[in-house]
Parts: C-alpha cells; structure tokens; sequence
C-alpha cells in the first residue's frame, strides 16, 4: 500500500523533443493518498491508459517522476514496483483450478501454505467464488472468470497499489452493478489504494471517492463526484459528466447578470473583471433550469421535445440560436410551443475559455 505522487509526469510516443501539444499525457502533478479509490474517467484517447501504463512501469514517461511513499520508482520495472495490474480481458489459467488460480500470486512469491490457504479463502468468499474453487476455470463464464481475475490482484496483501483497466468491458450490464458493489465493498474491507481506468461515468461515480477527469492528456479536474457535478472546473466536466449534460452556451455577462441570446438571466455572484478577449459562456445543469408557463419576468423559450426518461422528464428548448435541456416539474402540463424558464441562480457558472470563473460574492 503506498501514497503515489506524480510530479511534473508526461509522455510522449514520439520521443521527448515531440511538439507539447502532441504529448499522449501533458504534464501533469498530483498525490494520491494511501488507501484511496480513484478512477481515470475519460473519453477513448484521453490518456488515461497511458497514465496508468505509465504507474504500472508499462511505459517509461518521457518526463518527471513517480514517487510511491516518497521512494522514486520512475526506473524500477513492474515486477519491482509491487503493483497488481486487472486488465480489460480476463487473463486467467484454464487448466487451473479457481483456487489455483487465485494462489498463483502468492506460490510465485514463496509464500507459506498456510497462508496462502487463508488468503485465498478470504479472497474467495468476498468474490463469491468458494463453492467454485475445485472447479477448473475452463468452462466458468465471463463475470466469473474476471472475478478469478480480479481476485488474483486483490490476493496478495502486500501490493503498493491495485491497477483496473475498463475490468468490466466484457461483464453483461446486469452483472456490472454486482461486481462494481463488490469492488467497493472489497476497497472498504482491505484498505488498497486502487486506481480504475473507465470511460463509463457511472462506473467511475460509483466506484470511486475522488474522480480524475481527463480530456485531450490533460487533467481537467480531480474531486468527489459530489464536485465534478455541482461545480465543474471545466465545461468539459460539465459536458461529459451527468445524463443529460450540462447545458453550456455562449453569453455576455456583466456584475451579477448574464445575457443569453440578449435575453437576460440572474447570477449568484458578480462577475466585474472577466479577461479580456476571451470566450465567455456559462453553464447550468438541465436539474436547475424548471419549465413552466409563460409569464411576465421569466425567459421565454421555444419547446423543440420531450424527452420522457421515467424518473424524470427533461425539455429540450431553444432561447434565440442556443438550445438547453430543462426539467420538466413531476406533474406539469407542456403549456404549448413556448414556455418560461426558471433557473436556480447558485448553479448558473462563468467560464472563461472554458475555465470556471470564481465570481465574487
């Protein structure tokens, strides 16, 4: 188990004098605590395999250093950093038993018996694996075979850090709630510091205590899920995270007001000094913007759909040339083509070239 920290770390796959912008990861510093559950959440290309590829001793980085409890493991091989690494296929040993699978690990490394014995006994049962361990792994399904998998990673003890690759890819949907509930009921029982690689939000969301969000080999935020929602460093957190996304449009703002397609919006917060020359839009998630009927004093918007999600309905309206999702109130009746819209002014954000702009209370 092991605090990592990242200083200064990127790579390139053309080689250190490659162009800045064409770096996989950019430059990046950060510390992850011991015992922590994170998730690398991103779109294909985003550079999160590469971070991890890079943790793992996969990849040399073609910049900065990787500390695990302060030590610099940058140079040491994979072997030599004592991490478990649960790839995207399952990779197990079908003329093995499960219970052989699972000590394989440990008999490399010489371990007693014994102890092998009720490692994987516990490793088992929190796996639901024990009434399988005689069984050979050949014919075990997908789900059971990536729990072999992941029970290889989570058998020794001893490990500075647990590595998931997208483990659950090849898991039915239905299966994939069990074995993410698992995986979070396994980070409580054994305190590993675990890092999982996904580009499925509510895989990150749901498994992870801190969320590192990446976008282009940059890290756009890092924080509880609770954060990346409520207030986005990025509009590309806003964008990605959430289900419909953040409403995200271009505006003119000036002290505590905002203009959307000249029509005028309240703020929480002044806005006196935005930098010069930049693109300012702002954002609000559909959850804080309420249709209801067209009256005097609310902004006026042209309904162009519902979207009926069972638990929830959102309208998709047009202010002028910008579109936004709404919630449409349990109960309410679509008035017509055209309806106001209320928003919840503490959740209309600025941004400034696509950076959070603080405000001033």
């Amino acid at each position: 188990m092991a605090r990592i920290d990242l200083v200064d770390l990127a790579h390139s796959y053309g080689g250190n004098d490659a162009a800045p912008e064409s770096f996989a990861l950019k430059p990046v510093t950060m510390t992850w605590r011991q015992g922590g559950a994170y998730a690398l959440l991103g779109p294909s290309g985003c550079g999160k395999t590469t971070l991890l590829n890079l943790i793992s001793g996969i990849v040399t980085p073609s910049r900065g250093k990787i500390l695990f409890d302060g030590a610099d493991i940058t140079p040491l091989s994979t072997q030599k950093r004592n991490i478990a690494q649960v790839f995207q296929f399952p990779v197990i040993y079908d003329t093995m038993t499960v219970g052989q699978n699972l000590a394989f690990p440990l008999r490399n490394r010489g371990v007693p018996k014994a102890e092998i014995d009720a490692r994987v006994r516990q490793i088992a049962d929190l796996l639901d694996l024990t009434p399988h361990l005689d069984r050979k792994a050949t014919r075990l399904t997908a789900d059971a075979k990536q729990k072999i998998s992941l029970g290889r990673g989570l058998v020794r003890s001893d490990v500075a850090a647990i590595l998931f690759d997208e483990p659950l890819t090849v898991i039915d949907p239905e299966l994939k709630w069990q074995l993410r509930s698992k995986l979070k009921a396994l980070h409580r029982d054994l305190d590993l510091t675990m890092i999982y690689v996904t580009h499925d939000q509510t895989e990150a969301l749901t498994f992870a205590d801190t969320v590192v969000v990446m976008h282009d080999g940059r890290v756009v935020q890092s924080g509880t899920p609770a954060e990346l929602f409520d207030k986005p460093a990025h509009t590309f957190v806003g964008y990605f995270i959430g289900s419909p996304g953040m409403n995200i449009v271009p505006a003119e703002v000036r002290g505590r007001e905002a203009r959307i397609s000249g029509h005028p919006i309240a703020l929480s917060r002044s806005y006196a000094a935005l930098p010069s020359g930049a693109k300012i839009e702002v954002g609000v998630r559909p959850e804080f913007v309420d249709i209801a009927a067209p009256a005097s004093g609310l902004l006026s918007a042209t309904i162009e759909r519902i979207d009926d999600l069972g638990r929830v309905r959102f309208a998709r309206v047009r202010i002028g040339d910008a579109k936004f999702n709404a919630r449409v109130p349990p109960g309410f009746s679509i008035p017509g083509e055209t309806a106001g819209l209320i928003f919840d002014p503490s959740h209309v954000h600025v941004y400034a070239d696509s950076l959070l702009v603080e405000g001033m209370a």
